[in-house]
């Protein structure tokens, strides 16, 4: 699909100032979200730009596709808050915003004069999150945290590895949910400000709770109940999470209510085992998955992929084939819900594009501005606050900004 990219600015959030001090994946997947249902986003970008900028390759028309993927529906400014002046800048911007999102290390913010206080004191309407790998104290809190050392933490390599080797997730889902995280917490302080006469607050999300949050409840069953000994010599469910081989390929299968099972097993041609005592329950097949799950391997390969998925979508049994992505990009229900499209990019061409997944009442939001280059928008944006020609003439000739 075709979609131009359009500047008007419709959906639930339009009319919202946010100001994105944020680099890499967490705070600029958040914004860009917030963008895609219609804020104005004003990334805020040190004179180099955002990291991701200089991910790659792949590169094209001046940009990344790292930095294309989340910061779209943005406008770019370049402010060199080293400066005296870049702060002044910086703080100017925050008199006009709604929200206030960065991704430093704690204390930074606060050592360039760009904290929450700072803000707040000129804007008490500010929403302000701060998003930090450990959280503002104790013994992690300087440290650097990416999305690999967050994963390395909360034990959920160990289930990925499924008791052997640890994995991680080929993802960065810690940033990513981190991303999500700020933006349901940015939403719940807007509606608060709006419900309680104004007053805007200070937000803060740790990456490490976050994806603790995001990715441990089913993980931690054998710990929910206190104490938990006596529950360590369950089966590890971990290993339902797999794929299973088929004559010429891979499938899926996640099967939970007794009926899925029994229409599984008539997809497999296997309707002796709908009788079987040992098979006839959810809690029965948890008991026995290593004996379940023998008998299944069996069957499964013994079936084409395309003949296996027909069958099981026709009796309705949870299984699909382990897609890879051009399988992905070509499925017909990608293709129906519009889940990716495609614009052109007025300097990189062709920009393939994952579309925002809210739908509210068949509308959708919209790509209205293609990911900025860097400082493409510096004098718009600050002629849109007040500053004179003349006024940002002298700040770009001092390097204030660029």
């Amino acid at each position: 699909m075709s979609e131009a990219a359009r500047a008007t600015a419709a959906g639930p959030c339009a009319g919202l100032t946010v100001l994105d001090f944020s680099t890499l994946i967490s705070g600029p997947m958040c914004t860009m979200i917030l963008g895609d249902l219609g804020a104005d986003v004003i990334k805020i970008e040190a004179p180099r730009g955002d990291s991701t900028r200089h991910m790659g390759p792949p590169f094209a028309g001046g940009l990344s596709a790292m930095f294309a993927q989340f910061n779209r529906n943005k406008r770019s400014v370049v402010v060199d808050l080293k400066l005296e002046g870049g702060v002044a800048v910086a703080r100017r911007l925050a008199e006009h915003a709604d929200v206030v999102v960065h991704n430093f290390r704690p204390g930074v913010a606060e050592r360039l004069g760009i904290d929450f206080a700072a803000f707040a004191g000129r804007n008490p309407r500010l929403v302000y999150l701060a998003i930090s790998g450990f959280g503002a104290q104790g013994p992690y809190a300087q440290l650097p945290a990416y999305d690999t050392v967050i994963q390395g933490l909360t034990g959920h390599m160990a289930v990925q590895g499924a008791g052997r080797t640890p994995q991680l997730i080929r993802s960065l889902v810690a940033d990513k949910s981190t991303a999500l995280t700020g933006v349901y917490a940015v939403l719940a302080a807007l509606l608060a400000r709006e419900r309680s006469g104004g007053a805007g607050r200070m937000i803060d999300v740790a990456m490490l709770d976050a994806f603790a949050a995001f990715i441990l409840p089913d993980a931690l069953l054998q710990e929910t109940f206190v104490p938990s000994e006596r529950w360590r010599g369950l089966p590890d469910l971990s290993i339902v999470h797999r794929t299973w081989e088929t004559a010429d390929g891979h499938v899926v299968i996640m099967v939970v209510e007794d009926w899925q099972f029994q229409a599984l097993c008539r997809v497999l041609g296997r309707e002796d085992l709908i009788d079987d005592e040992r098979f006839a329950t959810l809690r029965a097949r948890v008991g026995r998955l290593d004996v379940l799950y023998a008998i299944l391997e069996t069957e499964i390969r013994k079936w084409p992929t395309s003949t296996l998925v027909e069958r099981a979508r026709a009796a309705g049994a949870p299984l699909t084939t382990a897609n890879g992505l051009k399988d992905f990009l070509s499925d017909p229900q990608v293709a129906m819900n519009q889940t990716v499209f495609e614009s052109d990019h007025p300097t990189a061409g062709r920009v393939r594009y994952l579309r925002n997944p809210v739908r509210t009442d068949g509308m959708h939001p919209s790509l209205r501005r293609h990911p900025p280059q860097l400082g493409e928008h510096t004098d718009e944006v600050l002629r849109d606050i007040g500053y004179a020609a003349a006024d940002i003439a002298v700040l770009r000739s001092g390097a204030v900004v660029g």
